[in-house]
């Protein structure tokens, strides 16, 4: 029996509750909470009809946390568009019973090596850097990652890949983070020698977390981490990552492929391997450069011409 939970919250329609509890036990072998009301079983017949509700479901904090967050996000942007008033909000996770938060991920997270030159390591970890080795110190916070999920994985390996074997060693122009979550792709094109970043998170609590990661780098100087909206940000950028819902890449295509400099870079992930076709459709007038897949995720990136 795990005494450490990770509650995580849906706020959905009213008609889509029972769809979403339903997952969430599939999902989680748990019961699911509705606003106040707690169900075992989910018999809805006793619950007011209001608006929206709050489904709650209940997961083990362990290193399965980060996959079965997106997979509740995969499943509400999925789901969602066929309930009348949906409007898709990330999940909120929040830990129950968190004594041993820390202790937690001190088990789980370890220093991790991506690509050639990338190492991730917890602030609690020691680490000997080897010559060349760009290490990324991260405090995790809350349930946005470490860096190690392949979807966030890929798009580390592919900006390695554009700055040291397509820019000669630094990438080029300034940087767009969009979907920042710890601030990992933002530190790690910080390393990389790009003097602008751009990171912004529709979730407060991700931009917090990521303005304490930039801190603990070095380089807070260069990055501005924010909830701005993608349409309200000016300018354009040699490269462009985001690592979000496949849905939400194709619904901001034209927004991200403006943001792209001419010759510049745009790095999608977060996107299921069976969704490639669907992604890449999205986003005319830009040539594919390449699409590494892990387990079930792809990463697609593509590059604008001059």
């Amino acid at each position: 029996m795990h005494t450490d939970w990770a509650e995580i919250t849906c706020e959905v329609p009213a008609d889509m509750v029972d769809t979403v509890a339903d997952f969430l036990v599939e999902l989680t072998g748990n019961g699911v909470g509705i606003e106040n009301l707690h169900l075992d079983t989910f018999s809805l017949d006793s619950l007011e009809d209001t608006p929206t509700k709050s489904v709650k479901g209940y997961l083990p904090l362990d290193d399965s946390l980060e996959e079965m967050r997106i997979r509740i996000e995969h499943f509400l942007a999925e789901t969602g568009p066929a309930f009348a008033g949906f409007v898709y909000l990330p999940p909120v996770v929040a830990v129950v019973r968190n004594e041993d938060w820390a202790n937690n991920w001190k088990v789980h997270f370890k220093p991790v090596r991506i690509g050639e030159r990338l190492v991730i390591k917890p602030t609690w970890e020691e680490y000997r850097k080897l010559p060349g080795d760009l290490v990324i110190e991260i405090d995790p916070g809350m349930a946005f990652g470490t860096g190690a999920h392949p979807t966030t994985r890929m798009c580390l390996e592919s900006l390695e890949r554009i700055c040291f074997n397509e820019s000669g060693g630094k990438l080029p122009g300034a940087v767009l983070d969009v979907g920042t979550g710890s601030g990992v792709l933002s530190i790690a094109a910080a390393l990389m020698g790009a003097t602008r970043i751009v990171a912004v998170d529709i979730d407060p609590e991700a931009v917090l977390v990521t303005r304490e990661n930039l801190e603990l780098n070095g380089v807070a100087d260069v990055v501005a981490a924010s909830a701005t909206n993608l349409c309200d940000l000016e300018g354009q950028y040699g490269v462009v990552v985001a690592n979000i819902l496949a849905e939400e890449l194709v619904r901001l295509s034209a927004q991200l492929t403006a943001k792209v400099a001419p010759g510049g870079w745009l790095i999608l992930s977060g996107i299921l391997t069976e969704k490639e076709p669907f992604v890449c459709a999205g986003f005319p007038g830009l040539t594919l450069m390449e699409n590494p897949r892990e387990a079930e995720w792809s990463c697609l990136t593509f590059r604008k011409a001059l």
